[in-house]
């Protein structure tokens, strides 16, 4: 009742000072800003590796280079069916696809825009999740035996729609008796997709198996299988079951891929998070100086309440309170707006894009094609125990000192 009734006082009064406001202002922006930045790590690191498994395969199976009978050197695999069996036959594996791969220019009209080709069969890519069935595209899967796939920014950049005809050139294309001569061949166009990684969306173009064969001199061969897991965390217990299935195969997995910059992001996460605590710790702080301006304006009520009975721990939990209450309503408000922000970002963002004049977001730099957030429990549970905590700690300091307070001086100075 007393600590409520000198956070209700007026400054006139002897009540909370402009610290106090402070503080509590300070507090709640340093907690929003924390739970936000938490939200856009978290959201980023899902969507990163989101398109990681939603477009590429888990573990790439490759072979390793060996001698035919005129002992030249070939590579790749020569029975996919037996192999593909073999893998499908892992607990664990969902599919595993035979692909050729291969890079082209790619040509229409007068641009040009280097390209990956991944050949690959219809029902193959009907299950890629970011670009098969369900995925972000227009124009008819369906007929993806009649012509290739195309990522939206490669068509974008080419200038290409649904139904028009590119031109795709390989370097190492017929052999001739003068050596290698560039294969030009022409297809159209029969699906755009968009998987969300820029650089997928930027150069991938999907070819169907039987042409990107004896497109690539690859008659009769496959170059590797794209094999996906139905738990992707779990990748490493596959490695050995697949090089049993496959003896003469190469594993390269998701983690290989993007290990070093999952890595990189957690080494960030935990900087950034030391780094948005720090602000916290400051705005707290600011604590200290609004409740010691409350005590020295309250040293004469401090001494009546003494000498009526009262116990030091009676004054210490009255301006625990006083201070804590700060904290507590600090980072309540900043939890509200933390969280606020990270389900309304979209719009958020928006505004901000508009007002900036566009390209706030690069995708060719970020590597994906939004802004995204992601709130998590335990993101929010640690910001929440940051700020009490410390909030906490910090009004012990001069709750203890006003406890402390010899009675007989605060009145004879009051």
């Amino acid at each position: 009742m007393i600590a409520w009734r000198y956070l209700r006082a007026k400054r006139s009064e002897g009540g909370v000072s402009i610290m106090t406001w402070i503080s509590l202002i300070g507090i709640t922006l340093a907690v929003f800003a924390l739970i936000a930045v938490m939200a856009v790590r978290a959201g980023f690191r899902e969507e990163f590796v989101g398109t990681i498994l939603g477009v590429d395969a888990h573990v790439t199976v490759y072979s390793t280079t060996r001698l035919d009978e005129n002992r030249r050197e070939i590579k790749g695999f020569p029975d996919t069916d037996p192999i593909a069996e073999r893998l499908l036959q892992i607990p664990g594996v969902v599919t595993a696809a035979p692909l050729i791969r291969g890079q082209v220019m790619t040509t229409f009209r007068d641009t040009s825009r280097v390209g990956d080709v991944y050949g690959i069969s219809r029902a193959d890519l009907e299950a890629i999740p970011r670009v098969g069935l369900g995925a972000d595209a227009y124009g008819d899967i369906a007929r993806f035996d009649e012509g290739v796939a195309m990522g939206s920014v490669l068509a974008r950049n080419l200038g290409v729609t649904v139904g028009d005809k590119v031109r795709l050139t390989n370097p190492n294309g017929a052999r001739t008796p003068m050596g290698m001569s560039p294969r030009t061949n022409a297809y159209e166009v029969v699906y755009i997709f968009t998987a969300g990684r820029y650089a997928v969306d930027e150069t991938r173009v999907y070819m169907p198996l039987a042409e990107a064969q004896p497109y690539f001199n690859r008659e009769g061969f496959v170059d590797e299988f794209a094999v996906t897991v139905a738990d992707p965390e779990q990748i490493d217990s596959f490695a050995l079951p697949m090089m049993q299935a496959v003896p003469d195969g190469l594993l390269w997995t998701w983690r290989d891929a993007a290990g070093s910059f999952l890595r990189a992001l957690t080494i960030e996460d935990n900087m950034m998070f030391i780094i948005m605590s720090i602000l916290v710790l400051i705005a707290s702080l600011n604590i200290i100086s609004g409740l010691i301006m409350l005590v020295k304006n309250k040293g004469a009520d401090i001494g009546i309440l003494r000498t009526m009975g009262l116990t030091e721990g009676s004054i210490l939990r009255i301006f625990f309170i006083c201070g804590a209450s700060t904290g507590l309503v600090g980072t309540a408000l900043g939890v509200i707006l933390g969280c606020l922000f990270a389900i309304y970002i979209d719009p958020i963002f928006a505004m901000v894009n508009a007002v900036a004049g566009g390209d706030v977001w690069d995708p060719s730099v970020r590597s994906i094609s939004f802004l995204p957030a992601k709130l998590q429990f335990w993101d929010v549970a640690s910001a929440v125990g940051l700020s009490l905590g410390l909030s906490f700690l910090v009004t012990l300091i001069p709750a203890r000192r006003a406890a402390r307070m010899n009675p007989v001086e605060a009145l004879r100075y009051a």
